[in-house]
């Protein structure tokens, strides 16, 4: 039995093979903080961590390196910009389908005073699915200070219009902060066309990366405008104990996760060397090929893509006759795939497809991913909706 991995909205596997090799390079040679020592390893080493800078500027084209600020990973990003940013007074704007990522951190902010409001999704005369930036109009209030997107569901891989939307910020002098999870690396974002002020994303899903890295990138507008959430040492002006002013100290306190840097380097330069379009191309062809094998197939909806949105290589299922617990077990237990059921961390998103609450089996598409991975995943699925109601022994 094949063993197939198809849960890479999760997190990407396997990763290209350097990430590793980069990572063992820190620990067994290097090994050297940053911003410490005045010795040849931790001059290597903080090379290293400003060519990533420079790499994830140049991907997002962010406005100046010293703007990108690495974290733990996008939920603490998140959290970091979103806290730093609103206060009891302020009033939000949520894009549909956000993941809890973005919501708890706001929801925590709402027991305190902030108010927040959440746009819907839109259905055209042929019932597809579609965001109308322009409904977000109705929701502004005289308190609102920014827009909040999730630009693709985690759930069914549907994207958001992100340059109409920075477009609309743009407009009405909003902060426009972007949840890039599910997009960074396999979809283009250009955070000065797109008037992005605060760029969150996560290493270990499309950039290629390792667990445990991440970050966000500022637009000079936004930063005076964000507290830090966490301070500590940075190991620059050590004779102050106050906050730097200046980035990326201002928000980076702490030991940064520096075998992470080094694996999520290595990561985005095989991003640069296949290029984006082609990763996304070759993502997208494979969810095709799976939706293509069941389309149709009694039993089961496919969320989103059933509904003319334009998706990433993402396909949740939700089966009618099934419980989709069952189908996931299976899938693994019998065939080898591996898949996410539940409700994926977004129940908001879960709630605008229908799905809410018995939720979907999502198969996700990542670029070491084969044909043969969408066809055997296919056929599983056709042969678990036709064991429906019967005893397969």
């Amino acid at each position: 039995m094949r063993d197939i991995y198809l849960d890479n909205a999760a997190t990407s596997f396997p990763k290209p093979p350097s990430v590793a090799e980069k990572m063992t390079e820190y620990i067994t040679r290097i090994g050297s903080n940053i911003n410490r020592g005045s010795y040849q390893s931790a001059y290597e080493a903080e090379d290293i961590v400003f060519e990533t800078r420079a790499l994830l500027k140049e991907l997002f084209n962010g406005s100046d390196e010293k703007n990108v600020i690495f974290t733990s990973g996008i939920t603490l990003s998140l959290n970091i910009v979103l806290k730093g940013l609103l206060t009891a007074s302020d009033h939000v704007i949520v894009c549909p389908l956000p993941h809890n990522a973005v919501m708890r951190p706001l929801r925590q902010l709402e027991e305190h005073g902030m108010k927040l409001s959440m746009a819907g999704l839109n259905t055209n005369e042929n019932d597809e699915l579609f965001f109308d930036v322009s409904s977000l109009e109705a929701l502004i209030q005289k308190n609102t200070k920014a827009v909040i997107m999730t630009h693709a569901s985690n759930v069914s891989g549907m994207i958001l219009p992100l340059r109409e939307t920075g477009e609309f910020c743009k407009k009405h002098g909003l902060f426009f902060i972007v949840d890039s999870a599910q997009t960074g690396g396999s979809y283009e974002i250009d955070m000065e066309k797109d008037n992005i002020d605060a760029l969150c994303f996560t290493g270990h899903k499309g950039l290629m990366g390792p667990q445990g890295i991440g970050g966000f990138i500022l637009s000079n507008r936004i930063v005076p405008e964000i507290t830090p959430l966490i301070s500590g040492g940075t190991g620059s002006i050590s004779h102050l104990e106050t906050i730097p002013g200046f980035l990326p100290d201002r928000f980076e306190p702490g030991t940064p996760n520096l075998p992470g840097i080094f694996g999520l380097w290595a990561g985005l330069r095989f991003i640069k060397e296949k290029g984006i379009a082609a990763i996304l191309e070759k993502e997208n062809c494979l969810a095709e090929l799976f939706i293509s094998k069941i389309k149709g197939t009694k039993g089961l909806r496919i969320l989103a893509h059933d509904n003319g949105c334009a998706c990433l290589g993402v396909v949740s299922l939700c089966f009618t006759e099934i419980d989709c617990a069952a189908v996931s077990a299976t899938l693994e237990s019998d065939y080898g795939i591996k898949t996410r059921v539940g409700l994926h961390c977004a129940p908001s998103a879960h709630k605008a497809l229908g799905s809410y609450p018995e939720g979907s089996v999502r198969f996700s598409f990542g670029y070491f991913n084969t044909e043969e991975d969408a066809v055997e995943a296919a056929k599983a699925v056709n042969e678990i909706v036709g064991f429906t109601g019967s005893d397969p022994d």
